[in-house]
Formats: C-alpha cells, sequence, structure tokens
C-alpha cells in the first residue's frame, strides 16, 4: 500500500526516549494509518547508546511502521534532510524526538492539510503554548528580527510539528545543516506563496535527556549568533537573486 504520510524524527542522543516514542506512535496509528504511514528516525550521528537502542527495539513486529536511517552529518537540518531524501509518503512531517510535543500532533496537522482545499501548496506548523516566560521572550525577540530582516512575517519559528505535501521538495536546496533549518523551509513556504497554517500545540518537558541546544545562556547564544548570520546569508542570495 502507498504511503500517504512519511513523519522524520531526528535522534541526537535519544536512546531513552526511543522506546516511549515508539509505544506512542504506535498507541496513535492504528487503523488504515498504520498501514499508510511510515515513521523515519533519523540517527544524527549519536554519541550515546541510541543506534544500538534503534537496531534493538526496530528488529521487533511491534513497529513495522518504523525504519531507522544514519546521518553522519551533524546538525537537526542536516538529519531532518537525510530524512526527507528517504520518505516514500505523498505528505511529509517533521518533528522532535524529546516528546515536548505530543506525537499526536502529527496526526492532527496530516488532517488538516489533507482537508485543506489546496494541500500542495499548504504549509502547516505548531505554535507552541505552555512555555516559560524567558523561552517566550526570546521567540519573541528572534520573530521580530527575523520578519524585520527578510520581511516576512515569521514568528515561533521553531515550532513543531511541520507538515507539507512531497512536492515542496522540490524548493529545498542547499538547506542549513544546524537548527537554522526550520526558519529556511517556514521561509520558503511563505516566500512561494504557500497557505500557512498555524495551529496551538503544547509544548511540554523533555522526558529523558537534554536539549542539543538549550541548557543555558552560552548555548542559547551561540544559537541565536549562528540564526542571525544564516538570516543575513538568506537576505543576500535573495537580493542577489
Amino acid at each position: 500500500m502507498k504511503k500517504e504520510l512519511s513523519i522524520i524524527i531526528p535522534c541526537y542522543n535519544e536512546a531513552e526516549n526511543m522506546p516511549f516514542l515508539l509505544d506512542k506512535f504506535k498507541e496513535i496509528l492504528n487503523g488504515n494509518l498504520l498501514k499508510t504511514t511510515e515513521l523515519i528516525l533519523v540517527d544524527n550521528n549519536s554519541n550515546d547508546n541510541t543506534k544500538e537502542v534503534l537496531k534493538k527495539l526496530l528488529k521487533r513486529r511491534k513497529y513495522p511502521f518504523a525504519r531507522s536511517v544514519f546521518q553522519k552529518i551533524p546538525g537537526y537540518g542536516a538529519a531532518v534532510y537525510k530524512g526527507f531524501s528517504s520518505a516514500k509518503g505523498k505528505y511529509i512531517c517533521h518533528t522532535h524526538a524529546d516528546l515536548q510535543t505530543d506525537p499526536k500532533d502529527t496526526i492532527k496537522a496530516f488532517e488538516m492539510i489533507k482537508s485543506n482545499d489546496n494541500p500542495q501548496k499548504t504549509f502547516i506548523k505548531g505554535k507552541r503554548y505552555g512555555r516559560s516566560f524567558s523561552d517566550r521572550f526570546f521567540t519573541f525577540g528572534m520573530s521580530i528580527f527575523e520578519t524585520l530582516v527578510l520581511k516576512k512575517f515569521l514568528y515561533d519559528i521553531n515550532a513543531q510539528p511541520n507538515i507539507f505535501h512531497k512536492d515542496f521538495l522540490r524548493l529545498i536546496k542547499n538547506p542549513p545543516e544546524d537548527f537554522s533549518f526550520d526558519l529556511y523551509a517556514y521561509y520558503l513556504a511563505k516566500s512561494n506563496g504557500y497557505i500557512v497554517i498555524r495551529f496551538p500545540v503544547y509544548f511540554g518537558k523533555r522526558l529523558h535527556g537534554h536539549s542539543a541546544w538549550n541548557f543555558g545562556f552560552k548555548s542559547r547564544f551561540k544559537l541565536i549568533k549562528r540564526t542571525i548570520n544564516f538570516t543575513f546569508k538568506l537576505k543576500k542570495i535573495l537580493e542577489e537573486n
């Protein structure tokens, strides 16, 4: 049976979360969804035992909808793009492995895009709530910056999940390999006339492990610096074209 939905999940040092993540998707992927959905777990060159845990879990018949691929290039964007290249679905979704957003939100986004009048030109993205004041303040500041520089209204750029028709992949060329990837994809949708729909998703605490970037002022500053550099690089490319 042809795949309708491919869900891409980059995994960097997420060994502890893998059993819970797979069980959660087994719970929500029932009926026809189980046959038409594929879950692609991208091991992003983890230095814990994510690779071994995935190999052991995916040997079981319990998760026939899931498979793993390996991306040796470090970075969230590199992992997501690797997943895209392996996807077989008509619709492509990507989200995080840390369970801070409920996997059910991927199915909600899928139902939303299918019911849209023009799903091939629709880009659906979560809009987070339930975060701390400092996180919301950081997001607000970055949203203003991105909007002013790129001349497109952009906000809560790193919210999950994201879903679009596979035709969107043709727009992606030389994407960034880090967390700037979400900005890149969001901007591509806006600048190419896509109908961008946001929907509320609760953003809770990580189940296990820690964030690859949000674990202190120093890490957050590095992310800001990389994002700013990529934003001006993107602006330059646009001006040249």
